[in-house]
Parts: C-alpha cells; structure tokens; sequence
C-alpha cells in the first residue's frame, strides 16, 4: 500500500448497536474498492474484520479492526467497532483515532440503545458522522419510519442526502439528491438513471430541505440561495461537507450491505463529505520538558507525534501496536521516544493491517493509521515521538470497569502462568483490570460485563492455555464486637517430657469504628514474664486476622492483658501464643460478635422515565437514596448508598431495566452492622465453605 498525504487520507470508524450490519457494511466497502476478492459474510465467518475464533463463533464483533482501502486518489483507514455494550471500551479507543463515524441503523429497528450510547461517545470526541440506514431489505423495513426515530432522538439536522428505489424486498437503488439520479443495482453493479416518476416529488422537496441546510453553513450560500432558490451541485456538496465537518448537519444514506445496494455512493460520500486530518481542530500536546502546550504539525515533515489507541497481546508475535500518526513520519527500524513513560523504544518492522493481515510498510505518515509489533514499553494511550521534540498526546479516556468476578486456575500449576497471562490481557483491552486481593486471597477481574469477563476467559485458555473457573468475588466483611466481654485461655498439656504450659486472661472492649486494634499490657507482679507477653499478642492478632464468627478480619477492638500464669520449664512462646489465640476468641463471643459490610457510594446515571425502576431496585437492595440531580437532557443521577453484597452483579441487572441506557459508578464509603436475617446467610455460608475444605 502507498503512502498518501495527510488530505487524502480519511479515518473513519464503524459504529452503532449490535447486529445492524456494521462488519457487513465494511466487507462491501472494501470488495466494492478491490481491497478483497471475494465479498466475506458474517455468519460464515469467513468476514476480513471479525477474524477472531471468538468473534466467528459469537458471530458478532468484539474487537476493534482495522481495514484500509483505497477509493479513487484516496485512502480510508476504516476501523470495524463492536456494537454490545461489553466492548465499549473498543469504540472508544477507536474514536480516539479517527475524525470520522459512519453510524449504521437498522431500517427495521431504528435507533436503538447503543446507537445513542456510540453517538454520545462520538459527541465527546468530536468526530463528525454520517448515518447509514442499512438493511433496507429487510421484511418490516421503513426509511421513513428510521428517518422519524433518527430526527426524535438526534434532532433536524439529520437530513437525507438518498431515498430509497422499493422497500422491503423489492429495494432495489437509491435516489442520490445531491446529483438528482436514480442508481439501480443489477447483478452488484450500479446503474444510474432517471428518477422514478412516483419518486420525482418526494426527491424534489427532499432537495429543497438539504439545499437549505447545506446553504446555512456559509454566508456566501445563503446568499446565493437566497437570490437565485438554487445550488449548483459544487455548492450544496461544498456546504454538506462544511455542515458535516461542524456537526450541523447529519447526511443519512441508503443501504443493503449484503446485496451492495447503495455501497458506492457511501464510499464516494465518505471521501467527499467527511473531513479528512488537515480539517480536524488544531491537535496540541504536552511538551514533555516545559509541560507546555504545544501544537502538532499535522505534516509529514515534522517531528513525530503518535498516539497508540489500540493494544493485541499475541503468545506467538508479542504485543501488537496500532498507533495514528499526527504530525511528522513513524519510520520503520528506528528508535523512538515514549514520552508517556520517557523510555526510548527500539521500532522494527512497522505494518498496515486489514483484518488479521499484515503489510509491510516503510513509513507511515501524518493522518495515516497503521501497527507495529513487539514495542517493550508502550501501552494503550502512550505517545511516541521524535526524542528531540518529546511531546505528550492526550491519551486516550476509557470508562472504568462495571463487573468483577474472582478467577481461579482449574489446575494448581497453572497458578503462576495465569497471573502474567492475565496482565498480559490487561495490556491489550483498558477496560479490563485485575488485582489480587491478599486478604480475601483471591485473583479478581474486572471488566464492563459478564460477556467481557467470559471472553477474557476464553482468550487464556485460547492464547496462553490457561483453564479457569469464574465466580462471584467474596465480599470483605468485617467482625466486630458491641460490648465488653473477659476471658481466660488456658493451654497446658504434659505429654511425658517437657509439656506446654501457657494461661492468660483478657479483657475486650470496641473502639470506634475505623479505629482498628489496640493492645495494652496491664500484667502486675511478673504474672507471665516479659518474654512471653509479645507471644500472646501474637495470638491475638493470629485470630484478628482469621476471625471468629464467619472468618473475616475483627476490627475496632482494644484488648488488655490483665493475668496470667506461666511455668519455669513447660512455659514456651507457642503456649501463648496459643493461650492467647483461645481466650481471644472466648472474649469475643462474650462481649457480642457481630458482623460489618462494606458500604458503597452509588451513582446511577439513568433515563428519567426509568427512574422509579431504578430507585425501587435500590430500596430492595437495601439501599439509602441520597439525592437525584437532574442532568437537564433528559437523564437524572440517583446518588446512594448501597452494600457492596447487594450490587455484585448490578450491571447486568441495570442494563436489563434500562434497556442498556443506565451506567454506574461506586466508590467506597464505610462499614455498618450487617441485619441479623442478612448476617446468618453470610455465617451459615462461611461455615459451609470451611466445611467443604475440610473434606478436600
């Protein structure tokens, strides 16, 4: 593949809810460009972008792709996103790169719940975007109907640039309104003509609309609208692309991407309408030196600047780079700056990849995309750049994880191998984390849903040959005590030599909450020896540690060693610490066990029609509604307090109620007393755990 210049490049990604015909869309576009030979189908697995094992037996997108073609005197570094909310994570980083969507609807369904949650993201990073009304073909289909849901949810600025030729099954072309022709397809190819007599009205008076909008993106044109009622086809081209370049305008397209009816008018759109690098808002940086901001030459004669948007973790190649250039020219077998990490990096062979192939590639340029293989420290969101100029590019915001599930290896020797394997995934997606939680001695995962969190799953067991089990995570409670209790320990054995000897007697009382464990030496008379007294403290922190009424941590007790009694020969460090240990536990059930939970700040960013839903969920799970901010667009934030118990799968259930509209997020707030009917399940379920240990 040659290289292009900055303005003949156009980087656009592919987004929308799942199953509407975005890996379709994109396998017509690049056989209609010959960037392949033969036109892939999804559920035949046989598509260039969803090349994954995974992806092919789910039948759906789960990674983020990238397939460039050529069009004309252009490149269009295509980038296939997921579209179940699982793999957000994916569309965000790719629009990070690009400066263009094309949003895909489905002609049967309109707009649904990730097509908003895709159009907010595409908001947020400031990419321009065009709308695809795909499946046109389809049984139940209706432009009209998708034009109505398009224009209640995203306003009058989405406007047809096409009309459909047929609905349903007998879709046949598209009516392209900026040339006023009829293109009919026969046998994959298209064939323009006139406009059909039952279609001119519908045509002229869509015109007329687009005419308007187009002219009211340059002074000039409404001048001229105004004088003559008319644009030649340069002009309302010239203000459509002005329109979409601002985001005041949102062109709508016609589409079957299995039957490539309306293919190459979106290709001919996408280079003509959508900006291209140059047209981008200035691009600035952090000077790593002066940590000034600092502009990026967006030209191939700079000094690099590139952002690394995307990682793939490969057991056979290494780590797999994709990276956007934005000023300057990545070349291959040189070294490089991470001014992110301010680590030199050694670059070999740099490529440009469609699918899962790879194209060598000597340079890559200004506004191009492209990969490299093996890079030692980079990560997702790094900067590369020139040593001499290191700047730092804004990384890349990805939403934080919604779900945890503990991850157990099936056999022990895999115990090692699936902890570097796992931060090895984390390399590759951000929105997967994973932590060992010593106290509960447990290997947590986090990610944005059950799905993401069974792929990962997959993938150790595909790419680094790791069997796993996932369960849900323990909750770290805490025990605590709720008033004062005394106890003696007594631990004397004699067993024909030298015995053990070791007594002592302990008072307990609670401290307040968040104070944690205090112990006092109140012995008078040398009733145990100084050099025994470490030793029952020992004990005693031995049981803090395992706890007492369930197995959890005991917290906020002050413990006084008041007596004891000590032998001149049996007396050992192992006798108090055991004496210790027993009249702890002894103290404890006498001043009052009781069991802690940790609580959570909840936020609930939810529709406000599904509010009520939301909040009589929450009081079911025992939660505190703290206040609702209304967010002024049609959203409300539920803020509460929530057991941490009560919400382990609580991004499934949310997803379910709102229709995959709610988001959340948590922070933890403090430990309260657990209720008695709640505790019991906890302690009947601890004691059940130990017993089934017992017997393996």
């Amino acid at each position: 593949m040659k290289s292009f210049p900055p303005e003949k490049i156009r980087n656009v990604v592919v987004v929308g809810h799942g199953s509407t015909g975005k890996t379709s869309l994109v396998e017509a576009l690049l056989f209609l460009a010959k960037a392949t030979e033969r036109l892939g189908k999804v559920d035949d697995g046989t598509s260039v972008t969803d090349f994954d094992p995974e992806e092919q037996r789910r039948k759906h997108t789960i990674n983020a792709s990238l397939a460039p073609l050529e069009w004309k005197d252009y490149k269009v570094n295509l980038i296939d996103a997921p579209g179940y909310p699982d793999f957000v994570g994916e569309v965000v980083g790719a629009l990070r790169a690009v400066e263009g969507a094309i949003v895909v609807v489905d002609a049967v369904s309109g707009v649904q719940v990730q097509t908003e949650v895709a159009w907010g993201h595409a908001d947020r990073a400031g990419v321009s975007r065009v709308v695809v009304v795909n499946r046109l073909d389809r049984e139940n289909a209706s432009f009209d109907r998708t034009m109505e849901s398009l224009r209640r949810k995203f306003g009058t600025k989405v406007a047809p640039i096409q009309i459909p030729i047929g609905s349903e099954a007998s879709f046949s072309g598209v009516v392209d309104l900026l040339e006023m022709k009829a293109y009919s397809f026969q046998n994959g190819e298209s064939v323009p003509g006139d406009l059909p007599g039952e279609l001119q009205a519908a045509a002229a008076a869509a015109r007329e609309k687009l005419m308007e909008a187009a002219a009211e993106t340059d002074d000039a044109l409404v001048e001229k609208y105004l004088e003559s009622g008319e644009l030649t086809q340069e002009e309302l081209t010239r203000g459509l692309h002005e329109g979409v370049k601002s985001g005041s305008l949102i062109p709508v397209m016609c589409a079957c991407a299995t039957k490539t009816i309306g293919i190459p008018q979106i290709l001919e759109e996408i280079v003509t309408l959508l900006p291209g690098p140059l047209e981008r808002p200035e691009v600035t940086a952090t000077d790593a030196r002066t940590k000034q901001q600092v502009p990026v030459a967006q030209k191939p004669e700079g000094p690099l600047a590139a952002l690394v948007f995307k990682t793939v973790a490969d057991p056979f190649v290494g780590k797999l780079s994709y990276f956007r250039v934005y000023g300057g020219t990545f070349r291959s077998n040189a070294e490089v700056l991470n001014s992110t990490k301010q680590k030199p990096e050694r670059v070999g062979q740099l490529f440009f990849v469609r699918g899962k192939q790879q194209e060598p590639a000597a340079s890559v340029g200004a506004g191009d995309i492209a990969a490299v293989a093996k890079l030692v420290e980079t990560a997702t969101g790094d900067t590369l750049s020139a040593k001499e100029a290191p700047v730092i590019l804004s990384p890349v915001e990805f939403p934080s994880p919604a779900i945890s599930m503990a991850v157990e290896p099936k056999s022990k020797g895999d115990e090692d191998k699936m902890g570097v394997s796992l931060h090895r995934l984390a390399e590759e997606d951000p929105t997967f984390r994973v932590h060992r939680n010593s106290e509960l001695k447990q290997t947590v995962i986090s990610g944005m849903g059950e799905s993401h969190l069974e792929i990962m799953a997959e993938r150790l067991r595909r790419k680094f040959s790791v069997d796993v089990t996932l369960h849900l995570p323990r909750v770290p409670y805490r025990e605590t005590i709720k008033g004062k209790g005394r106890a003696q320990g007594r631990y004397v054995k004699q067993t024909g030599g030298r015995g053990q000897y070791g007594v002592c007697s302990l008072e307990m009382e609670p401290l307040p909450r968040g104070t944690g464990f205090e112990f006092v030496d109140k012995i008078f008379g040398a009733a145990i020896p100084n050099q025994f007294i470490p030793s029952v403290e020992k004990g005693v922190r031995k049981s803090i540690e395992e706890g007492v009424l369930a197995g959890y941590p005991v917290v906020d007790v002050k413990v006084v060693l008041v007596d004891g009694k000590y032998h001149d020969v049996d007396s050992s460090d192992i006798a108090f610490q055991i004496a210790g240990s027993m009249a702890f536990r002894d103290a404890a059930t006498a001043a009052g066990l009781v069991l802690l939970e940790p609580i959570v700040t909840l936020r609930v960013h939810v529709p406000e029609e599904q509010m009520g839903d939301v909040i009589g969920d929450l009081n079911a799970k025992r939660g505190r509604i703290l206040g609702m901010e209304p967010q002024g667009d049609g959203t409300t934030v539920v803020q509460a307090t929530v057991p941490q118990a009560e919400l382990l799968r609580y991004a499934s259930g949310l997803r379910s109620m709102t229709g995959g509209r709610g988001t959340f997020e948590t922070s933890f707030s403090h430990y309260e007393e657990v209720p008695p009917h709640a505790a019991e399940k906890v302690v009947a379920g601890a004691k059940q755990q130990k017993a089934e240990a017992a017997t393996r």
